[in-house]
């Protein structure tokens, strides 16, 4: 075998593997392959980083479900799309584009992921796994008061809003954080996004840091960050309206997206969905006693 011949072998090889790993799978596929693998992102008790968390568990029993095995792959929210399709995502006034080609390290995302809009033109979403909204937050001695609860929450957000003014507010663009999902960029709030880190989880530390005046906040990370920063922040009121965080696929494995609801539906029927809740999130129902009382 010649030279030439050994380099040709050899590149053919690299793009078969490169081909393996570029494509979405659907349910056979990932039936005939043997596997699963989760893209997991830790934050907030949904992917702790230790092995364990409330979408951890979830797929797990999927993939027994499925019967196949179980693989996590850790990612962060800047890549997370790029690892489960092969392409990155840029946004535009609100559309979604989808650029360049990567390998895919991941079958399906599932992680605390927040249904927007600009998402749902990629990516498909299951049934609901478990509800969010997105809070203003300050440090605790910041003069600024939370607004008076009314019984319409679109008011609540508007008088949420006026508190910003021209004060720094703190973000994480393209994530549930970013503020073009609810009206705040480019009307001249003065947006400090966060770039030191993708993890959500670090966004309470900076606040109490100085690195801004205000931030968003999501609520499953809120509740878990007002045990951990007691005392060092509180809320000002709402910026969204309630939310619904879900799994999400390729748009090309409809199959393996109604497998999975379908286990979601037996998983809520049969109890184990209501103890991952408990054991990840105590208390939560209190916050959304319609959503779990529906689910």
């Amino acid at each position: 075998m010649t030279l030439n011949t050994l380099k040709i072998a050899f590149c053919s090889l690299l793009l078969g593997v490169f081909s393996i790993a570029s494509y979405a799978m659907d349910l056979p596929e990932i039936k005939s392959k043997g596997e699963i693998r989760h893209l997991g992102i830790p934050y907030a008790n949904f992917v702790t980083g230790a092995g364990d968390g409330f979408d951890v568990e979830l797929m797990q029993g999927f993939a027994k479900h499925i019967d196949v095995k179980y693989v996590l792959v850790y990612t962060d929210f800047y890549s997370v799309v790029k690892d489960l399709l092969g392409k990155n995502v840029s946004i535009s006034n609100g559309k979604s584009s989808l650029e360049g080609n990567f390998p895919i390290k991941g079958d399906v995302i599932s992680t605390g992921f927040t249904y927007l809009p600009w998402r749902e033109q990629i990516l498909l979403f299951s049934e609901p796994t478990f509800p969010s909204q997105i809070v203003l937050i300050a440090r605790a001695d910041n003069p600024l008061k939370p607004i008076v609860p009314s019984r319409i929450l679109v008011n609540d957000v508007d008088e949420t809003k006026k508190l910003i003014g021209k004060k720094s507010l703190l973000v994480m663009e393209k994530t549930c954080l970013d503020p073009s999902n609810y009206g705040l960029s480019g009307t001249g709030y003065n947006i400090i996004p966060y770039v030191k880190s993708p993890n959500i989880n670090e966004i309470v530390p900076a606040l109490i840091n100085k690195d801004a005046e205000l931030s968003l906040l999501d609520v499953p990370d809120l509740l878990l960050d007002l045990r951990k920063w007691a005392g060092k922040f509180k809320v000002l009121g709402p910026i969204s309206e309630h939310q619904v965080l879900a799994t999400a696929f390729p748009k090309d494995a409809p199959l393996l997206r109604d497998e999975f609801n379908f286990y979601l539906r037996q998983i809520k029927a049969n109890g184990t969905y209501d103890l991952l809740v408990d054991k990840y999130y105590p208390g939560i129902r209190n916050y959304y006693p319609n959503f779990f009382a529906k689910n």
